[in-house]
């Protein structure tokens, strides 16, 4: 039997043999991978694979048939409302801004309750950092799209996250913005912080991702460094429809 030192530091996240369903339907199926300190690994797939799934389960915000989600060593947290505590904080595809509030307001939002709150110097700092200041008190729903996603993204660093979840942060934005988040992400890794993401853009993915896990109807099917997984012939099978080599 094979042990692990205790002297070993535990992956900041690991998912192990997680199984999700609902109703007939199984997400997920048995579905392992784990994410170092200051890794980032990208999550991808076609649509309706999985990969928001895997997000929701480490949030909180669906229930495990079978398997277990572990942040640092112990169990990932029961509801969503128990994320920053656990160090854990996420962006949505949808933004999710309070369009009235200023961007200072929608990046202080997460901190309330957090006891002792680093109050607006965090908020201040964080907009700095994104490139942001200058639009503290402007209402978030005025921003052209790029700038609310940048937005958003601020208001998930505000918490100084050890886990940080981005689902499809490239989604929308053109070349010059992307180059630009890819830097943030690279910062932000270089910290320390974890990075999982869910992302269709291949090219971002290569730029950021230390590691890329492939999911197709629940199931992980291939998990290595980006170009090792793009040279896979599952994952061309699973974008594609056809076995690797035939003619579409």
């Amino acid at each position: 039997m094979t042990t692990t030192s205790s002297t070993a530091d535990p992956p900041r996240l690991e998912v192990s043999g997680l199984t999700v369903t609902f109703g007939g339907l199984t997400a997920l199926s048995d579905v392992s991978f784990s994410v170092a300190d200051g890794e980032t690994v990208a999550l991808i797939g076609p649509n309706g694979a999985g990969k928001t799934t895997v997000f929701n389960a480490v949030c909180g915000l669906v229930r495990a048939r079978r398997g277990r989600v572990r942040v640092d060593g112990r169990p990932a947290p029961s509801s969503a409302t128990a994320l920053v505590g656990a160090g854990i904080s996420r962006t949505l595809q949808g933004l999710g801004l309070f369009d009235r509030l200023t961007v200072l307001e929608n990046v202080l939002v997460p901190l309330t309750g957090v006891r002792p709150s680093p109050g607006p110097d965090a908020a201040h700092a964080t907009l700095d950092a994104l490139g942001l200041g200058a639009l503290a008190g402007v209402p978030a729903g005025t921003l052209p799209y790029p700038e609310r996603k940048r937005v958003a993204l601020a208001r998930a660093l505000v918490t100084r996250p050890r886990l940080l979840l981005l689902d499809e942060p490239a989604g929308g934005l053109g070349a010059a913005d992307i180059d630009r988040l890819a830097g943030t992400v690279r910062d932000v890794a270089g910290t320390g912080c974890s990075v999982l993401l869910v992302e269709h853009h291949v090219d971002f993915v290569a730029d950021v991702a230390d590691r890329v896990v492939v999911l197709d109807f629940g199931h992980v099917i291939a998990c290595g460094t980006p170009e090792q997984v793009r040279r896979d012939p599952a994952v061309e099978e699973a974008y594609l429809g056809v076995p690797a080599g035939e003619s579409a």
